[in-house]
């Protein structure tokens, strides 16, 4: 049997179609590590390193596939991998953030003053930092409860 017999499907088509279920395995997000304090840890430990600029504290907090997504208000996904963007993310939030729960899990809000202008998801597993996803349409930060975020 050739490959358009198994799949019903032309060799260019079938390429096509694994080269998107590898895709999509890929996007899958794994499950985060389910002990807050352990994820608390990572967060700060990961903000603290960078304000301190300590490089190698800071890498060390990072998986080395870490990836970075920030979410675009024009609907549009940019997604950086690596520890070094994860590194030059924290050195540009690192002044401006208060520890917050995002979703359940430990994260961060950046702050301008007192008006919030990111959000900061973290996904922490076996004490690194995997992926972090930062959002900072104005219209959602704009919907975020503050009150428990204390600086």
């Amino acid at each position: 049997m050739d490959e358009l017999e198994l799949v019903d499907r032309s060799p260019q088509a079938t390429r096509q179609l694994a080269s998107r279920a590898r895709r999509r395995v890929r996007d899958v997000a794994p499950a985060p590590d389910p002990d807050l304090i352990r994820q608390r840890a990572v967060v700060d430990a990961y903000f603290a390193a960078a304000r301190e600029g300590d490089l190698e504290a800071l890498v060390a907090v990072l998986d080395p596939d870490v990836v970075l997504r920030a979410h675009r208000r024009d609907g549009n996904l940019l997604e950086l991998h690596g520890a070094a963007r994860g590194a030059m993310t924290a050195r540009r939030f690192a002044p401006h953030v208060r520890p917050a729960l995002i979703n359940g899990a430990a994260g961060a809000v950046a702050f301008d003053g007192e008006r919030p202008f990111a959000i900061l998801a973290f996904t922490v597993i076996d004490d690194h930092a995997v992926a972090i996803d930062v959002f900072n349409d104005a219209e959602l930060v704009a919907k975020l409860d503050t009150r428990g975020i204390t600086a």
